[in-house]
């Protein structure tokens, strides 16, 4: 698959885009796209290997690909903003409306798939503007604080003062248990209502627990200040930029991981232990996070590394096409209406799936970004984006 030049776009940033793309629907066709459903009568080699699959996935890509995604959101941010600044016009507005057309992607993506991210990025985008002309040390300090997941040192506090309180179940198991009604059996109309009702308040609810929406805007906002930064240039500067963040990252990572497995054996109190969990586990999917971003853009500078890490650019230039098309052709082999495929397959071949899918899109991706400017959903995105200008024009 080869790609053709087109113009000063930062490939490394659409290879980190793809490559996310990449590992979010790995994890998705490993969970069977939140059917979780363990087939019976496998061979316990085929058992063991799912487990080692399982473990190894979700430790390498759970909670660190939305993190990728979000951080690039954040940097696009900066690139629009900048370029029509460089017009003189202020980009805020438009981003605004733009961010009302990702909701409704992010809605017909859900009909499909209830653990859509799109909605989620759409609503709180909007967060993000009135940062877009702060100065940096203070979107810095917003960026830290939101890290360090204040909400939930509250909580935390809370529990430390009342450690023996009996820890309730979190409230999207509710929503998340009444898949069963429409995922497994249901039609695809079935499956449509119930995606857009219960499943989007069961991921919602599960984001808040998880502290998921502070983070989103701190990535957002380091996106925004990496674009400032231009980390993502190639130079020397940069490189040592990324050599460090590799070092640190990995340092932090280390003893983070090692207190995230120990968790329980260190804390006795369910409730004390919950809300560190949240906030201790979040810090360690980000250090991994930084791993692999800083990992990418030092072979990505490699030649040799270039040439095999370059397959991702065209997946990442469309991947709002690859995100909305991967829930689609997801869920009609997963779910009840398509093909039903979780009651058979374990992790091993749910990986065989994803590596298809992927080698699939990588083509399809490649094709068409070296006849077309923009991804077929990007092409609708852009055009919706600027359409009151182009009506403005015409009268």
């Amino acid at each position: 698959m080869e790609l053709k030049n087109t113009n000063n776009r930062l490939h490394v940033v659409d290879a980190i885009r793809g490559f996310a793309i990449i590992s979010i629907m790995l994890l998705h066709n490993l969970e069977h796209f939140d059917v979780y459903y363990l087939p019976a009568n496998l061979p316990n080699w085929v058992v063991n290997l799912d487990k080692i699959i399982w473990d190894s996935s979700f430790f390498l890509f759970a909670g660190k690909s939305y993190a990728m995604f979000a951080l690039l959101f954040g940097l696009t941010f900066f690139i629009q903003s900048k370029n029509q600044e460089k017009k003189g016009k202020d980009f805020r507005m438009i981003f605004a409306w733009r961010l009302l057309l990702l909701f409704i992607f992010g809605i017909i993506n859900s009909a499909f798939y209830q653990g859509d991210i799109l909605t989620i990025y759409a609503v709180i985008g909007f967060f993000i503007i009135p940062f877009a002309h702060l100065n940096n040390r203070i979107v810095f300090s917003f960026a830290i604080l939101l890290l360090l997941q204040p909400i939930e040192f509250i909580g935390l506090i809370d529990a430390i003062q009342n450690p023996d309180i009996k820890v309730a179940d979190p409230e999207s198991w509710v929503y998340f248990g009444k898949m069963d009604e429409y995922i497994h059996n249901g039609s695809f109309i079935d499956t449509v209502k119930g995606n857009l009702t219960n499943g989007k308040m069961a991921v919602i609810k599960w984001s808040n627990e998880n502290g998921r929406f502070l983070h989103i805007l701190s990535l957002f906002l380091f996106g925004m200040l990496a674009g400032r930064k231009k980390i993502f240039s190639k130079s020397i500067k940069n490189k040592q930029f990324w050599l460090k963040t590799l070092l640190i990252s990995s340092l932090v990572f280390i003893p983070l991981f090692i207190i995230n497995i120990n968790l329980g054996n260190i804390i006795d109190s369910k409730n004390i232990r919950r809300s560190v969990n949240i906030i201790e586990k979040s810090w360690t999917n980000i250090s991994f996070m930084l791993i692999l971003i800083s990992g990418f853009v030092l072979l990505f500078e490699n030649k040799t590394f270039n040439k095999v890490l370059s397959i991702f650019s065209p997946l990442g230039r469309m991947s709002l096409s690859n995100y909305i098309i991967q829930s689609i052709i997801g869920s009609t082999i997963y779910y009840g209406f398509g093909f039903g495929l979780y009651k058979y397959t374990g992790a091993t071949y749910s990986l065989l799936i994803s590596i298809v899918l992927a080698i699939l899109m990588g083509y399809f991706s490649t094709w068409w970004m070296n006849n077309h400017k923009r991804g077929p959903l990007e092409t609708i995105w852009h055009k919706g984006t600027w359409v009151f200008k182009q009506i403005e024009a015409r009268s």
